[in-house]
């Protein structure tokens, strides 16, 4: 396999190893129980993944040359990362263990969708078309990112019901 077209430069290598790291740790603090310093730590770990994720993602211009939409889709994962951690930081408002749960899953599930984009991304028939994006590739993209929203949203409700009974006391 040539990796040249995936990782075009030291941001886009940097890109991908957090990226990894951010999926696997992110996936793992779903998955595990809440509030332990075990989860704390690989927070932590997602976070700080997530932040260089999110910076590298701003410095990559490979598929327009300009500010393009998954650079907006950064944006919008850049606030519910910071819509996670706030609230832990200041213990406020009264509901703040919630909204952590909240932001942060919804940041784990925005990953995932722009993982799937990104896999997307790189299958070169599915982007081009006579020199021009493909609108099918948007397509294709859309449906993707809306499967693993829809299913996410699933689970999302299941799990708030056990948030909200979780006061925050072991945190």
């Amino acid at each position: 396999m040539n990796f040249e077209h995936i990782i075009s430069d030291s941001t886009g290598l940097m890109h991908l190893i957090a990226s990894l790291i951010a999926l696997i740790s992110g996936t793992v603090v779903l998955i595990k129980s809440k509030g332990t310093k075990w989860h704390k730590r690989n927070g932590y770990i997602y976070s700080v993944a997530m932040t260089i994720v999110l910076i590298t993602s701003f410095l990559m211009y490979n598929l327009y040359g300009k500010f393009g939409i998954f650079h907006w889709l950064a944006v919008v994962s850049s606030v519910t990362l910071i819509g996670g951690l706030i609230p832990m930081y200041l213990k406020k408002p009264k509901s703040y263990v919630t909204m952590h749960f909240s932001f942060m899953y919804w940041s784990v599930m925005g990953l995932y969708g722009a993982f799937i984009a990104e896999i997307l991304v790189r299958i070169p028939k599915s982007i081009m078309k006579d020199g021009s994006i493909d609108p099918q590739f948007y397509l294709l993209v859309d449906v993707g990112v809306f499967i693993i929203m829809g299913f996410g949203s699933i689970f999302f409700k299941k799990k708030k019901i056990t948030w909200e009974k979780f006061d925050g006391s072991q945190i």
